[in-house]
């Protein structure tokens, strides 16, 4: 997926997440581990979100493999051990497709 393709999947996915209550707190978070797309807080929970698109649910949803997964947990310990944090987070993605945009919460469970 090209770069601008992806940069448009991620402004929806913000949107979506602004419009359903959460506070983006960083974007492009970048580790020797990885990148997490979105860095966003609600009701004092801290999310790691991978943004994924595709022209249908099922070629989106099936990127999220346990090697991204594992990448997204390092780097989001990476965050937290950079910004000192001790606070309660979770793992989650938005799949955005031509005609929707769906969360899936708590990836790791």
């Amino acid at each position: 997926m090209s770069r601008a393709k992806g940069n448009l999947a991620e402004d929806r996915a913000c949107a979506y997440l602004d419009e359903n209550g959460f506070m983006i707190v960083e974007r492009n978070f970048y580790s020797r581990f990885g990148e997490i797309d979105i860095i966003a807080s609600k009701e004092n929970v801290l999310h790691f979100i991978e943004v994924k698109s595709g022209l249908d649910y099922e070629l989106a949803v099936q990127n999220i493999t346990p090697s991204k997964l594992r990448k997204l947990i390092k780097t989001g310990n990476t965050f937290l051990k950079k910004n000192s944090l001790d606070v309660d987070f979770v793992y989650d993605a938005v799949i955005v497709t031509p005609l929707e945009i769906e969360m899936l919460h708590n990836l790791t469970l």
